[in-house]
């Protein structure tokens, strides 16, 4: 039945290799737990249902991560309701647990700047690593569409890109003047590279490739940054999707509307969008709690 509800969440709803892969992984988790109490899935009980949240909360699982696996499981039963597997959800009735609020990292503007001015683009491999850079800030793609980008995907002349996100929903997402001029100077340097080292026909296809002619892959790309943040020594977790964070960030901080922005990331709830705006409002916080001289409140006055 797994298999079955995999391969519908492959064939049916579009969802990424990625997004699959932890779908599966959330069920090995409810079906070790089932295994090891002898229980059956269609015959699970609303008592045994809750022992499984607890098993959950012994794991040391974060509130987010046992709610992902939550709504894993209600969708499979959902699944086997819908085609007749299963008469009934006996995770339906199961709450969320109540999660802390989170904020996305993302850089400052200035510390964005440093980062765009580390890679070498004066050889391919630096071209290649700026060009990453500034086209994941100009498009606030996710990495996972940035390297499944083919080169025929991309329009210089207008600064466009058609990229395919979750579920394989095609947008279009735009390139400032710095992305498309890195990407013109990455574009002919590619070729004469590709021209000199043996590729599959596939790989030819892609924008973003390895040192072998390959299509670059998601981890080639975490690579890659790591490397570039161990030269910036910030005091903040980044990865590759912090700049998705950054692009939100900036742009929202700047003047854009919500749902320009919810269009331009590809969400398909608004809410999803929205925590951003919640980040500009921390800053703008921290800065009147720093500069404003009542803004101390409950301290004690001395002298």
């Amino acid at each position: 039945m797994r298999r079955k509800y995999l391969e519908y969440l492959r064939s049916i709803r579009n969802l990424s290799p990625n997004t699959i892969s932890s779908y599966e992984k959330d069920l090995s988790v409810y079906v070790a737990f089932l295994a090891e109490r002898g229980y059956d899935e269609k015959t699970l009980e609303a008592r045994q249902v809750r022992e499984f949240v607890s098993f959950l909360s012994r794991k040391s699982l974060s509130p987010k991560s046992i709610n992902r696996i939550l709504s894993c499981i209600r969708g499979y039963y959902r699944f086997q309701e819908r085609y007749g597997y299963s008469g009934s959800n006996p995770f339906a009735g199961i709450r969320s647990l109540k999660a802390e609020k989170w904020l996305p990292q993302f850089l400052f503007e200035e510390e964005t700047e440093e980062l765009l001015g580390l890679a070498d683009d004066g050889i391919i491999d630096g071209l290649r690593d700026r060009l990453i850079f500034e086209f994941l800030y100009s498009t606030g793609a996710r990495v996972a569409e940035a390297v499944a980008i083919d080169v025929t995907e991309i329009n210089l002349r207008d600064g466009t890109v058609k990229v395919f996100g979750k579920g394989r929903k095609e947008r279009i997402v735009y390139l400032g003047e710095k992305a498309v001029e890195v990407c013109r100077k990455y574009m002919s340097a590619r070729t004469t590279f590709l021209r000199k080292h043996p590729h599959e026909g596939e790989a030819t296809a892609a924008l973003f490739v390895n040192k072998n002619g390959k299509r670059l892959t998601t981890r080639g790309v975490r690579t890659i940054f790591a490397k570039y943040i161990q030269k910036m020594r910030v005091a903040k977790h980044v990865t590759p999707h912090t700049m998705r964070h950054t692009f939100a960030t900036h742009i929202l901080n700047r003047g854009a509307d919500i749902r320009v922005v919810q269009e331009l990331l590809g969400h398909a709830s608004l809410s999803t969008t929205q925590v951003y705006t919640h980040v500009g409002i921390q800053r703008l916080k921290n800065v009147y709690q720093t500069a404003h001289p009542h803004a101390h409140i409950g301290e004690k006055e001395t002298g």
